[in-house]
């Protein structure tokens, strides 16, 4: 676009040429003369403007997070004014956006923070900054530039559980076994006197000092389990109505068991047939069962990402998956509705030594029916409707 200021020239060029008059000759000087100064200082100003956003890129539900905006005039030459402009998450409270008008001397900065809060789990970006800058009068359009965004991964909200009240092959992670694999140390079936090589953290010194004798503890043997969580985002086997909060729900669900086997120092993975935006296509990425708080994180990270989709029925990721998974690991579903399909990939896992346990997440129709139907393929079924339901695992 072309200044107001330029409609003048024409008709002092007009009037210069006509009449000699030397001060509209003067004043068509002034004017381009200006006009050209002010658009080389502003992209000039523009250029040397660098700004750098500080946050942290993760954070759990209610969190505060506070956003450090650094701006900094790395050239020799002021601006005038520079206007910042920084688009905020709409679901983490940014309903306004950061707004700030500023002049830059050489070589100065300037620091702004503003925060927004952890409200909803998520994957968000913070941004672009925009920034802009133009001549003191006015006689050019202002000129501007961006900074690419940042993201937010608000991780989901996890409930602690104490006690999970699942099938006996548990996500505790440990069962009594015939192979002698390993020795667990909370299961002592007996005692037996000392012998010559036994280590000293096997001497039970009460029964020691009652029969005047050196004896030493017996433990079971057992083997490590591992636990894969099936998180369904399937949107058509969710009530149309409560899809939005039942699938959120199971979220919460699965969050809330990967921390809970963690904490027990055990295996977990998770796989999730929903839509993923960081994956190249579009599929959250399954995570085998491993242990450790790092490995917790991760899942957390994919379940704060994951969105419900369309058209991708668990069953067929069941029958894809549970081939890789060895004997013995537990499967918790989650789910809305339950297929018959479903139902026989769970029934085939159990034949081969998997253990299998539905958990219906949410709105779900015909509970009661589910619970039967699952039970004759010997899988147990339990309905969490609400976050409160899950207090039956906290006693």
């Amino acid at each position: 676009m072309i200044a107001p200021y330029l409609y003048l020239i024409i008709p002092l060029v007009l009037v210069a040429a006509f009449m000699s008059d030397d001060f509209s000759l003067t004043l068509i000087y002034l004017l381009v003369g200006a006009f050209s100064l002010g658009s080389w200082w502003s992209r000039r100003s523009l250029k040397q403007i660098e700004a750098r956003r500080e946050l942290n890129s993760h954070a759990f539900l209610g969190e505060m997070i506070k956003i450090d905006l650094k701006v900094c005039n790395n050239g020799l030459i002021p601006a005038a004014w520079v206007g910042l402009h920084d688009s905020l998450p709409l679901a983490l409270g940014g309903i306004r956006p950061f707004q700030r008008v500023a002049g830059f001397g050489v070589r100065e900065e300037a620091h702004f923070e503003y925060t927004i809060e952890a409200r909803k789990r998520g994957y968000y970006p913070v941004g672009p900054l925009t920034i802009s800058t133009g001549d003191l009068f006015g006689m050019i359009d202002r000129v501007e530039k961006e900074i690419p965004e940042q993201f937010i991964t608000v991780y989901p909200k996890i409930v602690p559980l104490s006690s999970v009240k699942i099938p006996s092959r548990s996500p505790q992670g440990t069962m009594r076994h015939h192979q002698p694999l390993f020795e667990d140390p909370t299961r002592v079936f007996g005692k037996r006197e000392y012998v010559a090589g036994d280590s000293l953290r096997r001497v039970d010194w009460k029964s020691t000092a009652i029969t005047g004798r050196m004896q030493v503890k017996l433990f079971e043997p057992s083997i490590s389990l591992e636990t894969m969580i099936y998180l369904n985002l399937n949107a058509d086997d969710y009530n149309f109505h409560g899809r939005i909060d039942s699938t959120e729900l199971g979220i919460v669900i699965a969050a809330s068991l990967a921390s809970w086997v963690i904490q027990k120092r055990q295996s977990a993975g998770i796989k999730i047939n929903g839509h993923d935006s960081l994956a190249i296509d579009g599929l959250p990425q399954p995570l085998p069962p491993r242990k450790g708080k790092g490995h917790l994180m991760r899942m957390l990270e994919l379940l704060a990402r994951a969105e419900i989709t369309h058209e991708s029925p668990l069953a067929s990721l069941v029958q894809r998956e549970r081939y890789l998974l060895p004997w013995g690991t537990t499967l918790l579903v989650i789910t809305g509705q339950v297929q018959d399909d479903l139902l026989n990939e769970l029934y085939l896992a159990r034949r081969a030594g998997q253990n299998a346990m539905l958990i219906l997440s949410g709105m779900v129709s015909h509970v009661k029916d589910i619970q039967k139907k699952a039970a004759i393929f010997g899988v147990p079924a339990i309905a969490i409707s609400k976050e409160s339901d899950l207090d039956i695992w906290r006693g």
